[in-house]
């Protein structure tokens, strides 16, 4: 149950509206139509303090001074960007009222003026996890307002996000002419159309912003209309895309300019199902979960295609084009989700970025926080376009594949995904270094590096490189390459050999990630991980495409688990029965020994998708279900 407090303290609680109605009340009133299950009004913090030591679900607590739409509450109540979010406004702060300085939109810094970027806009939501600490701190600030109990809050070290106003209008007043000028304000603007546009992401990649946005939203709008959800215009957008795989497939002008057509709007409807989520405030864990897995199921679904066309059409190696894209295109996701995690750990730990202080890492941070404040510059979209985000990529493919055909559009993204990959790894390892951030120690490491039973075994001092256990793998790839184009074989011992040099990453498993490069770890895993398996299939002749097929279920695996983490989650139901990266290795090798690899990956390739499947029923079906039915057992 959420429950909403409105703390009529100070000047405004005797403000009235144009219509005679209280400033308290009309807010209280808002708080209810925005979804609020019981909302109640303090006198004043201590009644506060005792009504949020009773409560059991999400906080919303405000002021009586704000006027507001009421979608602006209602974007707080549901913001899905964390537990505790606090409404930011761009206001000059008045006498009383708490600055705020955000981060990665993290709250860093609350009434302290220097460096502030905002001024808090007197409400916020907070997660049933840090109710003690908002409880604490009404006691505290006792005598105090809102924005005292906010100051407080966020420097006990609460981990805040920042939800800011966009289109629509929020104002905190502190006399009746304030009020009137709010009031007049609000009713200038259409709230239904400016929520519309709020659907559209603030700052989106550049084929995104100029391509897509402009026009998807009337897409959006439909779908609202017609009750069509977010979660099922994703599962349209996943039928558009492997439509488009089996037209590049098939091969013919025609049906590659039709895969085009249709990869582009599966592309459209990949935003309008985010779209959709915000213009009717319907999140959920499991959308966001599924948006993520079929976004790159529908990429790699396409790369299938793609190496199949190319392969058809008369190259030898069209399917290792595309396994070659599949596994650098999971590698480089694997360095994002780190990297974020990274900027956010030090945003709450900020420090002097400075030339002198910071070396050529301080220089970078200092150059790419100016190129993302200086919004709409040619720096700032060429910055967003080099990293060769999924707008780009599925443009590419499509104009690629309808002109020139899949071999091209292999081609194409491989390039442009290694220069890339090259370019955002170098200025992140330099900017890493300075920060000198230590990611994994904040979180289960064993569980993010995907470890099994025999990485935990292995004694913990002395730690080795991950990167070794990727270098060893791709040169037992390339070994392997060699040979098969020789005609040759591959000695039994050299798979063991590289066996030995990927378990290296194992050794140390359970010793402290605490140095500036840890954050590679997860990512380094992967990519010896995936160059390893790849290997034992080229060097035991296995099909193309059933190597294509293991390391595509190897990634669902991955995705699963990050996404999860991503959002400080727990583990899939069945992880411990995944093996861990190092226990899939070994039986790899075992098979490769025994001459049936392509037995070996396909039957260890199926272990992992029905245990994938079991663990997304369990996870999202059978374990809900239990909650809901121990929700409604009599206590």
């Amino acid at each position: 149950m959420t429950l909403a407090i409105v703390l009529a303290a100070g000047p405004a609680a005797g403000l009235t509206t144009d219509a005679g109605e209280r400033l308290v009340d009309r807010i209280a009133g808002q708080w209810r139509r925005a979804g609020a299950d019981e909302v109640r009004v303090a006198a004043d913090l201590s009644e506060l303090a005792d009504l949020v030591a009773a409560a059991t679900g999400p906080v919303l607590v405000s002021g009586a001074d704000l006027v507001a739409h009421t979608a602006v509450l209602k974007h707080l109540a549901t913001s899905p960007v964390g537990p505790t979010v606090a409404l930011v406004l761009t206001d000059p702060p008045a006498a009383g009222q708490a600055t705020v300085r955000e981060e990665r939109g993290q709250v860093v810094a609350a009434d302290d003026p220097d460096g502030a970027t905002g001024v808090f806009g007197g409400a916020l939501r907070v997660g049933p996890a840090d109710l003690p600490a908002l409880a604490a701190a009404a006691r505290t600030a006792a005598g105090g307002g809102v924005d005292r109990l906010f100051a407080d809050l966020a420097g006990c070290g609460t981990l805040t996000f920042a939800q800011r106003v966009r289109l629509l209008v929020a104002h905190r007043v502190g006399d009746a002419a304030e009020l009137a000028a709010a009031q007049a304000a609000v009713a200038a603007v259409d709230e239904d159309r400016a929520e519309l546009k709020l659907s559209v992401k603030e700052r989106d990649d550049f084929f995104t912003t100029f391509f897509v946005s402009t026009w998807s939203p009337y897409v959006t709008k439909a779908a609202a209309r017609i009750g069509l959800g977010p979660s099922g215009v994703t599962m349209i957008s996943v039928a558009f895309a492997v439509a488009a795989a089996v037209l590049f497939g098939v091969g013919g002008r025609l049906a590659l300019v039709a895969g085009g057509v249709l990869l582009y709007l599966g592309f459209v409807l990949d935003c309008v199902d985010g779209q959709l989520a915000r213009y009717t405030r319907h999140f959920s864990a499991w959308g966001g979960w599924l948006d993520t897995m079929a976004d790159r199921a529908k990429e790699y679904a396409v790369y299938a295609g793609l190496g199949y066309g190319a392969t058809h059409a008369g190259f030898r190696y069209g399917w290792a084009l595309a396994i070659a894209a599949m596994t650098l295109q999971t590698v480089r996701h694997m360095t994002d989700t780190w990297y974020g995690v990274l900027h956010d750990e030090a945003a709450r730990r900020p420090r002097a970025a400075t030339g002198e202080a910071g070396g050529i890492g301080g220089k970078l941070n200092a150059a790419s926080t100016k190129v993302q404040a200086d919004t709409g510059s040619v720096s700032y979209w060429l910055k967003r376009t080099v990293v060769f985000p999924i707008g780009e990529r599925w443009a590419l493919m499509a104009v690629a594949a309808a002109l020139f055909g899949p071999l091209v559009a292999l081609c194409a993204v491989l390039v442009w995904g290694v220069l890339a990959f090259a370019y955002t790894g170098a200025l992140r390892t330099l900017r890493a270094r300075w920060m000198r951030v230590p990611v994994l120690t904040t979180v289960d490491t064993g569980l993010h590096r995907d470890d099994g039973p025999l990485a935990r075994t292995l004694p913990a001092p002395g730690r080795l490189p991950a990167v070794l256990g990727a270098l060893g793998a791709a040169g037992l790839l390339l070994w392997a390459l060699l040979a098969v184009h020789a005609g040759g074989d591959l000695p039994g011992w050299a798979v063991t050999l590289a066996l030995v040099a990927l378990l290296s990453g194992a050794h140390g498993a359970r010793a402290a990630h605490d140095g500036p490069l840890d954050w590679l770890v997860p990512a380094a895993l992967r990519a010896g991980e995936y160059l390893f398996a790849i290997a034992v299939g080229v060097a035991g002749r296995v099909s193309p495409w059933l190597i294509f097929g293991y390391v595509f279920v190897l990634t669902l695996h991955h995705y699963d688990l990050t996404a999860r983490l991503e959002k400080r989650q727990a583990a899939p139901p069945l992880h411990a029965a995944t093996l861990g990266w190092e226990g899939r290795s070994a039986l790899l090798t075992i098979g490769s020994i025994a001459g049936i690899a392509s037995i070996g990956l396909a039957t260890l390739g199926t272990y992992l998708l029905v245990v994938f499947v079991a663990s997304v029923v369990l996870a999202w079906v059978v374990l809900p279900a239990r909650v809901r039915g121990g929700d409604r057992s009599p206590g």
